[in-house]
This record gives C-alpha cells, sequence and structure tokens, in this order.
C-alpha cells in the first residue's frame, strides 16, 4: 500500500521561508515524478512545482525564483524549499508521487503566512 506523507507546513510571516518535506513509503517502484499542489480556500488545486526522475523541474510563474523543489538522497523523498513567502501562499500543500502509472497523494500540510 502506497502512502505519502507531507510534513513541515505552518505559520510564517511574510518575506519568511519554510520547507516542506514528503516522503513515499509502500512500494519497490521507481517513482516517476513528484510534485506539489497548493489548494487555498475558494480556489481549484493548482500545480505549484514538478520534479521528474531525470531531475527536470517545473514551476508555476506564481513561485518561480522563490520556490525550489529537490529530491532526497533517497529516492521516495521531495522537498520543497520556500523563500520570500506571501500572503498568497497561504494553502494546504499536497504531495504527489506518480509510481507505476498511478497517482498517489498526501493528506496536505497547511503553510499559512500571515503578520
Amino acid at each position: 500500500q502506497v502512502h505519502v506523507e507531507e510534513s513541515g507546513g505552518g505559520l510564517v510571516q511574510p518575506g519568511g521561508s519554510l520547507r516542506l518535506s514528503c516522503a513515499v513509503t509502500g512500494t519497490d517502484f521507481v517513482i516517476d515524478a513528484m510534485g506539489w499542489y497548493r489548494q487555498a480556500p475558494g480556489k481549484p488545486r493548482e500545480l505549484v512545482a514538478l520534479i521528474g526522475s531525470g531531475e527536470n523541474t517545473n514551476y508555476a510563474d506564481s513561485v518561480k525564483g522563490r520556490f525550489t523543489i529537490s529530491r532526497g538522497s533517497a529516492e521516495n523523498t521531495v522537498y520543497l524549499q520556500m523563500n520570500s513567502l506571501k500572503y498568497e501562499d497561504t494553502a494546504i500543500y499536497y504531495c504527489n508521487a506518480a509510481v507505476y502509472y498511478q497517482s498517489y497523494w498526501g493528506q496536505g500540510t497547511q503553510v499559512t503566512v500571515s503578520s
């Protein structure tokens, strides 16, 4: 049973930084791609950042230059370093993993940017 778990959310002031972590367990298959999505109240879920198995990355325009996605030394982990956080970054952040033609989601971690 594949399990995706996020951690690292919290409350931060504008201009601050947070680092989100995501770990995938319960599979021996190669994880093809991992990504971070977010959903703010009243808005649809949107892609924040994506990293493929070849370390290629893709970012939403709204976070380019501020957020960095990376894989951990263990292939089943991914991080999202978030710098220069803005009020509009407030959302629930979800980790997604593509494993052998299936898509798996974590439960999400809340990020709140507030003074």
